[in-house]
């Protein structure tokens, strides 16, 4: 093998395409852990964002899919990642109701006092849609994470 092949074996293959972002994004989206896993294996960071500063994480709590929030906050994703709209993770859960990912996320560390463009929380966007069971799911998640000791962050970010 010549120098110029070695090189050219050196080289990385370029794993954060915007091809590759939205791949991502999209198995996030549609509840696709073997694509998702895959992307990753591939190299694709999964903190990539998209144009609008989406993630695979605001996709997967957008949507409810407790199993790939689960797979992102084992692989030490940023919980509050902000979108171009500065909404995290947790506004999205929160916005549409996802109970589970609600609480799995303020165990995991999300910050539950960021605010986003509009000025609100994730609890303020709770209230917004009389989303009564999301307030409860905040409140009783919080609770625990300070029983056990843990400080919940609720300054701004």
């Amino acid at each position: 093998m010549g120098a110029a092949d070695a090189s050219i074996k050196l080289q990385a293959p370029p794993e954060t395409t915007p091809e590759n972002v939205e791949a991502l994004l999209e198995a996030a989206r549609y509840d696709d852990m073997d694509d998702v896993v895959s992307l990753a294996s591939n190299g694709v960071p999964l903190d990539s964002k998209d144009h609008q500063g989406r993630t695979a994480l605001h996709m997967a709590a957008a949507n409810g899919h407790i199993d790939i929030v689960e797979y992102l906050i084992s692989r030490r994703v940023d919980l509050n990642s902000a979108n171009e709209e500065k909404n995290t993770p947790l506004h999205w859960a929160c916005l549409n109701g996802h109970i589970e990912v609600v609480k799995k996320l303020i165990m995991a560390g999300a910050n539950v006092g960021v605010l986003n463009s509009h000025d609100r929380t994730p609890m303020d966007e709770a209230v917004t849609r009389s989303k009564l069971e999301v307030m409860d799911a905040i409140n009783e998640a919080v609770a625990i994470v300070e029983l056990r000791g843990a400080l919940v962050s609720s300054q701004e970010t």
